[in-house]
């Protein structure tokens, strides 16, 4: 108590001032429009930019998180969408569980390594068997096919992307039902090449290059990317048709592993065909 009576009387001249001032100042804030005005808006200012800031940062930090919350939301929607369904019923159009039953689940996936630089090139992604990834499952992402596991261990699996030789993924042509096969000639990561297009078919540039589904590695219908180019094959009733892509495979990040539920029972039949007669 002592020691805080000689501070007041030490610094009893300061307190005094200080008091008054805040006393003057409050008094010619409150009576006076335009001061009390400026004094609101700059507070206003002053404290809407901390709120951005600290949106920001907080953005920042949450952004990982945002991200996983986007893939479950975004596999949620896709479970519901017809693609993912097999129809039981010819002649149905309402979705139930009666008349669908589902054949592709998604796994989400990070990509942690990746090349686009090289002939062949590969991802890294961080699932694995202990999620249920297996080879032979396609990946795609937001924007478009991604590429099939080629490898999987308990906690990680590698990718062949759509960069590699001999991807050999089924596509076709959106609306006018022209197949082919989607390779890559190892130049330029941002194009492919649909390959077996009979060059008497009428192909539109810039028209949309999506998965056939036929291989049960992806459902029918995603995006793979754009016709940007044609060009007759030479000695062959071909079109090479160049294929702009709709990924960015230099910096894919968030991906979904397809799991079909019917892929096995499509094999098993489909190894009773017969092979070709030896000539």
């Amino acid at each position: 108590m002592r020691n805080f009576l000689a501070f007041i009387r030490r610094f009893r001249i300061l307190l005094v001032f200080a008091f008054l001032q805040a006393i003057a100042l409050s008094t010619y804030f409150t009576f006076k429009e335009f001061p009390r005005s400026q004094y609101l808006t700059t507070a206003s200012q002053i404290n809407g930019q901390i709120m951005v800031a600290r949106n920001e940062l907080t953005k920042h930090f949450n952004l990982d998180q945002n991200n996983k919350a986007l893939q479950r939301e975004n596999i949620k929607l896709r479970n519901k969408l017809p693609q993912s369904h097999i129809r039981m019923e010819n002649g149905a159009v309402k979705i139930n569980d009666t008349l669908f039953h589902q054949q592709y689940m998604y796994i989400p996936a990070t990509v942690i390594k990746s090349s686009h630089t090289k002939r062949n090139n590969y991802f890294t992604l961080n699932v694995g068997k202990a999620q249920g990834v297996k080879r032979g499952m396609g990946v795609f992402s937001d924007k478009g096919i991604i590429g099939v596991i080629h490898y999987s261990s308990e906690h990680f699996s590698v990718v062949k992307s759509c960069l590699t030789e001999n991807i050999n993924i089924d596509v076709m042509i959106e609306g006018s039902g022209q197949f082919g096969l989607l390779k890559w000639n190892g130049h330029d990561a941002r194009k492919g090449t649909m390959w077996g297009v009979s060059n008497d078919s009428d192909v539109k540039l810039w028209s949309k290059v999506v998965t056939r589904g036929g291989g049960g590695i992806f459902p029918r219908g995603l995006t793979v990317g754009k016709v940007s180019a044609k060009k007759p094959v030479e000695g062959e009733p071909l079109w090479d048709i160049e294929v702009l892509y709709s990924e960015d495979y230099r910096s894919v990040q968030r991906v979904y592993v397809i799991k079909n539920l019917l892929k096995e029972e499509q094999e098993a039949l489909e190894a009773n065909i017969p092979p070709d007669p030896v000539e």
